[in-house]
């Protein structure tokens, strides 16, 4: 018994579109797993820190370093120093030019809504932000707000007046694609702690 020519094309067909789905899969899976491969090294490099007094390179070739630990509706994050794309694809970026959390003025920590930030959508307020710093010291902060703004016309003021940490991600979460909305979580310090 011959087989069709047509089966044998349907069966090629079914094969290519099998590894094209597989391929996509594969790509939507990475940079999860990129971003939480990375968070263990981040935590050991931020270890080391904390322990050595001075910043710690989480790999060779890295060209940023942990700057705080991040912990946010039950999820802990090292956060890493600048708001690059590189920066970004592995954990929260502490923005350049806002001041360290809790220093005076808004500190600015931005991430991926599809990896780290995904849980602020979670968060109203009153809600916990706790962030412990290179020195060791950590900065207990409240939720007192959540908003979305274009991210050209965000209103935040790194040097307002007060102590506070904003939140920022993509807007919507669950968008595939960029858009120029950004949700922003504004947090004010209720309190502070020595070393840990």
């Amino acid at each position: 018994m011959s087989r069709s020519p047509v089966s044998g094309l349907g069966r090629a067909l079914a094969a290519l579109l099998t590894l094209g789905g597989l391929g996509l899969a594969a790509q939507a899976a990475w940079i999860p797993a990129k971003a939480a491969l990375a968070q263990v090294l981040l935590e050991r490099a931020f270890a080391r820190t904390l322990a050595e007094g001075h910043p710690a390179k989480p790999w060779p070739w890295a060209d940023t370093e942990p700057v705080a630990r991040l912990t946010v509706a039950g999820r802990s994050f090292v956060v890493l120093r600048g708001g690059s794309g590189q920066a970004l694809a592995f954990g929260p970026g502490h923005l350049d030019g806002t001041p360290e959390a809790g220093a005076p003025g808004t500190a600015i920590f931005a991430a991926h809504r599809d990896t780290q930030f995904a849980v602020l959508g979670r968060l109203g307020p009153g809600d916990p932000v706790t962030v412990t710093g290179r020195d060791g010291r950590t900065r207990h902060f409240r939720v007192t707000g959540t908003r979305v703004a274009r991210w050209d016309a965000s209103g935040i003021d790194p040097q307002a007046a007060g102590r506070h940490l904003d939140l920022v991600t993509c807007w919507p979460l669950e968008a595939l694609r960029a858009g120029p909305l950004r949700l922003i979580v504004e947090t004010e310090m209720a309190s502070e702690a020595g070393r840990s």
